[in-house]
């Protein structure tokens, strides 16, 4: 499996999730927490994915060393067949010369196949080595990135907790500010200002009401009088005269 592939997987998935809780809006902590939670797990899924990726290139090498290693073997057998053969041909014996130098020619041809086969698997090899060093890399710096992420959490948590006590804050004093027109205790004073205006309408309303009776006691005094006098007119008498004031004697 190619570097690109896995990590490009991963990418994908961790960026969609990070996107829908960004597009949700929920609370800042619980967002954060979740980006750590998904974040780990694609570590981990890294790391499956990087075990298997590891897995497959130590079998390559366990081959490429079965390979290696059976060159040597036939190698030998050939020179064993071979120097069987010399001893025979030394001693006379033709056929048997024969027969351990085909065996010397069939151990190096397996020797050649072996050693085909290993220098085929080299290239391979080194390509998934190269490819296994920087998954492990990349690896390493998903680990140091989740690091960053959890400290990053702890600060962006501390100062949304911040904000959002500023903010409570900002809200107090506001709602104490008597310069404010929206605030509770304007509103409270408002709320005074027309009960009393309200008290002041009632009492000018009953001084009114009180003045209008003393008024109609005056009128029914002199209406009275008057008809006193007509009284005193009707029996022949003459009007009565205003009583002197006795703290005065008249003058004769």
């Amino acid at each position: 499996m190619a570097k690109q592939s896995i990590f490009g997987r991963i990418a994908t998935l961790a960026k969609a999730n990070i996107n829908a809780l960004l597009d949700s809006a929920e609370d800042p902590q619980k967002i954060l927490d979740q980006l750590v939670r998904d974040y780990t797990g694609s570590i981990s899924d890294a790391e499956g994915a990087i075990a298997e990726t590891i897995g497959n290139l130590r079998l390559l090498e366990d081959d490429h060393r079965v390979d290696v290693q059976a060159a040597e073997d036939w190698g030998k057998k050939a020179l064993a067949a071979s120097s069987k053969a010399d001893e025979y041909r030394a001693a006379g014996n033709a056929a048997d010369a024969d027969k351990f130098d085909n065996l010397a020619k069939v151990a190096l041809q397996r020797q050649i196949g072996a050693e085909n086969e290993a220098r085929a698997a080299e290239p391979q090899i080194a390509a998934q080595t190269d490819v296994v060093d920087k998954l492990k890399a990349g690896l390493t710096g998903m680990k140091q990135k989740l690091e960053e992420l959890k400290s990053k959490r702890s600060e962006l948590v501390a100062r949304a907790k911040s904000a959002e006590a500023q903010s409570k804050v900002a809200d107090a004093v506001k709602s104490i500010d008597i310069l404010d027109p929206t605030s509770e205790v304007s509103r409270f004073e408002d709320k005074i200002r027309r009960e009393e205006a309200k008290v002041r309408g009632q009492a000018e309303l009953a001084s009114s009401t009180l003045d209008a009776q003393f008024e109609s006691l005056d009128d029914l005094g002199e209406l009275s009088e008057v008809d006193a006098r007509l009284a005193a007119l009707k029996v022949g008498k003459s009007a009565p005269a205003v009583t002197p004031n006795t703290a005065y004697p008249a003058i004769e």
